[in-house]
């Protein structure tokens, strides 16, 4: 039986869909053949059994006839041109409590009397008939109904005590027919079978050429790497295999976008690398032949050259954090995500914010705000939005923060953003022409977006009265801390 099932599961799903819709043809037809064959089955018994039930014995048979059959018993039929009867092409014969048969002339042939034909003699009672299948002394099939037989008419008759009239009628022609009904039934079966199986296989590969279509897709994007690739669908159609189709077409474009994006990020990440690596390695190899050539440099300009060697490892550090931060998906988050309180991470940040711009006035109002997150992560955002603020602020300017209804606001007095520069403040590796003589890798607000982003928040830049830049951060929770889940 396993060998069965596992040659079973190793044919293709097309033959699988067939074999399956012609065993369930197969099964409902042999239901309803075996069930129309045993309704006619017992039409036909019916009609029979009418038949036997038509026959008076009193037409047959006078109380002097069957005194006469029991005294003289004959146990044969007699040939009806001996007798002054005419063939009856029934099976007619009387049979006793002790199974003793008494063949009336005219009668076919005789029957095998059963304990039911015994027991209707036994207690006779004229308006009980049974009906039952038996065989003659040649063995052929016929239907029997025994009766017991009255003495006089009336609402409850004697009847001849211990003897009972057995007749009886031969069911060749009827299971002749139901043979050739049989037959029939089992040729129309077999047809049907045999057509369910031919359609079966017809409309599974009518049904799984989509799914066709969907392996080829994705046995080519397996061997040729083509993310472009797309399956035709009908925007209509809402089925299964729409939306499989639906989906892999996202999951492709989805899979593109996120290659092309990855591209992007080592493109750029190669351009921004390549100056301070560059500037690094030309200061290095300045003080390198330095030494080589026995010609020290001025001291003041050898601490100005290990001062910028310190710099530039600091943007490089800063630059490989910063790609190490957005290449981390959902998954490796490192820490849990929790409730933070918000005002809390604010205060944090603002003092290394005060420290980075020391002749910065920085003012605050906070208020508790509660959201859930990932503490670091919302740390460095902040830190990130501040760190910009501190960055563009002149000397003297003050930096306004405040935190009310789950909205987070800095504001600060620089030079502001051009309209348009906006749309490009939040994208990878992009710098305004006049940060870039600043210090920065031009993540920290692509940073700041991802982290609101998985946080459920958004944020955004715009032009502030007066001039300068309001950084809004808009992230959901409420104001109080939510409670403590009790341990299980």
């Amino acid at each position: 039986m396993t060998g069965i099932s596992r040659r079973f599961r190793s044919l293709p799903i097309r033959s699988r869909l067939s074999l399956l819709v012609a065993a369930a043809v197969a099964f409902a037809v042999a239901a309803v053949s075996v069930t129309c064959w045993f309704i006619v089955r017992n039409k036909l018994y019916e009609q029979v059994d009418n038949r036997l039930s038509n026959i008076n014995s009193r037409q047959l048979l006078t109380p002097g006839d069957v005194t006469t059959l029991l005294t003289t018993c004959p146990q044969a039929a007699a040939d009806s041109d001996s007798t002054n009867m005419r063939p009856t092409f029934f099976y007619l014969q009387l049979v006793t409590s002790q199974g003793r048969v008494c063949v009336i002339p005219g009668s076919e042939g005789v029957v095998k009397a059963t304990s039911t034909d015994k027991s209707v003699a036994a207690n006779p009672d004229p308006r009980i008939r049974t009906f039952h299948n038996s065989t003659d002394t040649e063995g052929n099939d016929v239907r029997v109904t025994a009766v017991a037989i009255p003495l006089a008419p009336g609402p409850s008759p004697a009847a001849y005590p211990d003897v009972a009239l057995m007749v009886s009628t031969s069911l060749k022609d009827t299971e002749k027919t139901l043979n050739d009904l049989a037959l029939v039934l089992l040729l129309v079966s077999g047809i049907g079978v045999l057509g369910a199986g031919v359609a079966g296989l017809g409309v599974a590969r009518a049904g799984l050429r989509p799914v066709d279509r969907l392996t080829e897709a994705v046995e080519h994007v397996a061997r040729t790497e083509d993310l472009s690739i797309r399956i035709p669908v009908d925007e209509d159609s809402e089925d299964e295999i729409a939306r499989l189709s639906h989906s892999f077409n996202s999951m492709t474009s989805a899979l593109a976008s996120s290659r092309d994006l990855q591209q992007q990020l080592i493109a750029d990440a190669g351009h921004e690398l390549r100056t301070p690596l560059t500037s690094l390695r030309t200061n290095i190899e300045l003080l390198t032949r330095s030494e080589e050539t026995s010609r020290p440099l001025p001291p003041e300009d050898r601490k100005a050259l290990l001062a910028s060697v310190k710099a530039q490892m600091t943007e490089l550090a800063a630059l490989i954090g910063d790609l190490q931060e957005l290449s981390r998906s959902e998954g490796q988050r490192g820490e849990r995500v929790q409730v933070v309180a918000l005002q809390d991470t604010v205060e944090a940040a603002l003092l290394r914010a005060r420290l980075r711009g020391p002749e910065l006035t920085i003012t605050a109002d906070l208020e508790p705000w509660y959201v859930r997150g990932e503490p670091s992560a919302l740390e460095r955002a902040i830190v990130n939005i501040l760190d910009n603020a501190v960055k563009f602020s002149p000397e003297g300017a003050k930096v306004e923060v405040a935190l009310r209804d789950g909205f987070f606001t800095v504001r600060d007095h620089g030079p502001g953003i051009s309209a348009d520069e906006l749309p490009y403040v939040f994208d990878r590796f992009w710098r305004s022409p006049g940060a870039r003589a600043l210090p920065g890798s031009g993540l920290g607000l692509s940073i700041v977006a991802r982290t609101v982003q998985q946080a459920g928040g958004e944020v955004s830049l715009t032009h502030a009265e007066g001039g300068g830049t309001v950084a809004t951060v808009r992230l959901p929770g409420a104001p109080t801390a939510p409670p403590e889940p009790e341990p299980s």
